[in-house]
């Protein structure tokens, strides 16, 4: 794993995040294509139109140099709310979030988090649960104490914050991603529920603190649920909603969806009767269904390679960088190679190459590529 990033560089990261125009991914490009976030800024504004998804006001965003006042004054208002910033490339990004395409560069975390627990659920519901929908929550929840499952939702009234009380009465740890700051509690009547969270889990969201909650943020929100979870599990939910949106990303990241079967008719059962009936989810009537499905029992954790390591003492310093990457994903896409190592995609060609000629690494179609040990 490659070291930790100087402080120049982090605080350039988040400047980027305060220029107008640019998203996780035109964010990732610009680090590839200049080879840091700090040389961006230091990048003259010909060349940055040169790269690809980069306009002429982005540009100049960028050359002006004003995000960096934003980020240092978001610098400093995090650690005055003991909050941490985690960046796409720190080793401490949690790794199911880099399975997804669209992951975000930056997470605002406020708490205790593990994101590498061995089980992670996520669960999810309408706002306007019923007894039973309630019931199936305390009943799956108890069912997981064995696993110690982290339990991952999104502290919207209903479902999701009964989910987040049940794990805290039944010990086990739970995430909240907000659509909002983490600074922002909302709704405010869960501001308690918070709280006691941070001491075991805590809240996340990719947004600046201070963000209000509005209404665009949540099915952003969603697809972070969906991507930090081993398994999401819909338990009420109508015919559309968050919920739907959240299944419908579950699937897409190829993650296993559950929901729990409702009585005909009735508003709340609906969404998760057509998960089912159209084959986007797996009937759930107990916890047993997940460990059937997920090959789970009480001490089985995340698959690990047991494959042999071959030694990169002899590489160089880049090199290594590039291997340490793969082994934590591969195959993977050139671009996000760049970004991930800190290496100009100009230079990383040729190292790729040397490694491929040295059996160390396989091209291949679309500009992956995937570690050959």
């Amino acid at each position: 794993m490659h070291a930790p990033l100087p402080e120049e560089e982090r605080l350039a990261l988040l400047a980027l995040h305060f220029v107008p125009g640019l998203g996780n991914f035109t964010i990732r490009q610009l680090v590839s294509y200049c080879g840091s976030a700090a040389r961006a800024f230091k990048t003259p504004k010909g060349k940055l139109l040169k790269i690809p998804g980069i306009g002429t006001k982005t540009a100049e965003a960028v050359v002006n140099g004003k995000p960096f006042a934003k980020a240092e004054q978001e610098w400093k208002k995090a650690a005055q709310k003991n909050v941490r910033l985690v960046f796409y490339t720190d080793k401490d990004y949690p790794s199911r979030l880099k399975e997804i395409p669209d992951a975000p560069s930056l997470l605002y975390i406020k708490g205790n988090v593990d994101f590498e627990n061995p089980k992670t659920v996520g669960i999810v519901g309408t706002r306007k649960a019923t007894a039973y929908g309630k019931d199936r929550v305390d009943e799956l929840v108890e069912g997981l104490v064995p696993h110690g499952a982290l339990i991952v939702s999104g502290l919207a009234y209903g479902i999701d914050v009964h989910a987040h009380k049940a794990a805290l009465r039944n010990g086990l740890a739970t995430i909240a991603v907000l659509g909002s700051g983490v600074d922002v509690i909302y709704p405010s009547a869960h501001r308690d529920t918070a709280g006691k969270m941070e001491e075991r889990g805590g809240l996340v969201s990719e947004n600046p603190l201070g963000t209000p909650p509005d209404a665009h943020h949540f099915p952003e929100r969603n697809r972070i649920i969906a991507g930090l979870c081993d398994a999401l599990v819909v338990v009420e939910a109508a015919a559309t909603g968050g919920a739907l949106i959240t299944a419908e990303l579950a699937n897409g990241y190829g993650r296993d969806v559950f929901a729990f079967p409702g009585s005909i008719g009735i508003p709340t059962s609906e969404g998760c009767n057509n998960l089912i009936k159209t084959n986007r989810a797996h009937l759930i009537t107990s916890v047993k269904d997940i460990e059937y499905i997920m090959s789970w029992t009480a001490e089985t954790g995340r698959k690990k390679s047991k494959a042999a390591v071959r030694d990169t003492s002899a590489l160089g310093d880049e090199e290594r960088s590039i291997i340490n990457v793969l082994r934590s994903k591969s195959p993977i896409a050139l671009d996000e190679l760049s970004w991930r190592t800190s290496i100009p995609v100009s230079r990383l060609a040729g190292l790729l190459l040397s490694l491929e000629f040295a059996s160390w690494v396989k091209a291949l179609p679309g500009k992956q590529y995937a570690l050959m040990e």
